[in-house]
């Protein structure tokens, strides 16, 4: 079935929650009794928050689909979502809203702590998102569980969908259904290292991807093709505009950027480098929040 009608640009599946910062000197944290830290922040945002936020910044047409819990840490999530104009629509989970504390050394490097609390049997129901899906030119689903179950129904509605598989090694089964039922799939290559190429044909190979990146943080991205040749092509990373202060969100801010080149047509390498321009940005704010507007993406 080919969609009739467009109301967003993007709709995202999945993945928000609140990020609780700790800034320390140094990782891995010494082991000790206590220790001192500077103020510890809480800030709403999370993979598909992230995401979310930062292609509502890029004036697309955006819808939120989640599961949330009915408490003060959703309050939280909707609160931020809110404020910067973001479409939301959450079922409510009775398991609570998802939450991360990520240690953050003085470099901007993180280590985060994250607690999923979806429980297993935890589903969106068909007459909630199928209208959403429907009225989308590009579908994001983040790696939460209950968003597996949507993927029938987006290859009927022949909706093109992105993922993003964090730090996947390539072998574990949880991301691998993602892996290989998207069209678009982003994975940080800090997991697989010299097997980052193997995983990346691995995936154009298995699946139905047309495009694979592989995000390999202050040494840029990798990205690989369908029609492009066997050897990925290295992309550049952008020097942040200003200090690096912290870099949560910097993987999402690069998700937001490429997708942004693609719902304008633009050629693979150039959403590459609107996504590598758009991380840099994300890394100079604390907890996701240095979001990147159209204009500074664009003449960057």
């Amino acid at each position: 079935m080919v969609q009739q009608r467009t109301e967003y640009d993007i709709v995202v599946v999945g993945g928000s929650g609140v990020d609780t910062i700790v800034r320390v000197d140094a990782l891995p944290v010494p082991l000790a009794d206590s220790v001192m830290v500077g103020p510890i922040q809480e800030w709403p945002g999370h993979t598909g928050g992230n995401v979310a936020l930062g292609a509502r910044a890029l004036g697309l047409d955006v819808a939120f689909l989640d599961c949330v819990g009915d408490d003060w840490i959703g309050a939280q999530v909707r609160e931020r979502l809110a404020k910067a104009d973001v479409e939301f629509h959450a079922v409510i989970s009775p398991a609570g809203t998802r939450r991360a504390v990520n240690l953050v050394d003085a470099t901007g490097r993180r280590m985060s702590f994250y607690d999923a609390r979806d429980p297993e049997d935890l589903r969106m129901p068909r007459d909630f998102y199928l209208p959403r899906l429907r009225a989308a030119r590009h579908v994001h689903l983040s790696i939460m569980h209950f968003a597996r179950f949507l993927y029938d129904d987006i290859e009927v509605l022949g909706v093109p969908v992105s993922t993003d598989l964090h730090d996947w090694d390539g072998i574990g089964d949880h991301q691998r259904e993602f892996a290989l039922r998207s069209d678009l799939v982003f994975f940080s290559a800090a997991a697989t290292g010299e097997r980052t190429p193997a995983v990346m044909r691995e995936i154009l190979g298995k699946g139905r991807a047309a495009t694979v990146v592989a995000t390999a943080g202050a040494a840029g991205s990798y990205l690989l093709t369908r029609d492009g040749g066997d050897e990925p092509v290295h992309v550049p990373a952008v020097a942040p505009p200003a200090p690096v202060v912290d870099s949560n969100g910097a993987g999402d801010a690069f998700v937001t950027g490429f997708l942004y080149g693609r719902l304008e047509g633009r050629a693979p390498l150039e959403c590459a480098r609107l996504g590598a321009v758009a991380g840099a940005h994300a890394c100079t704010a604390p907890g996701s929040t240095a979001v990147i507007g159209r204009d500074e993406l664009l003449g960057a």
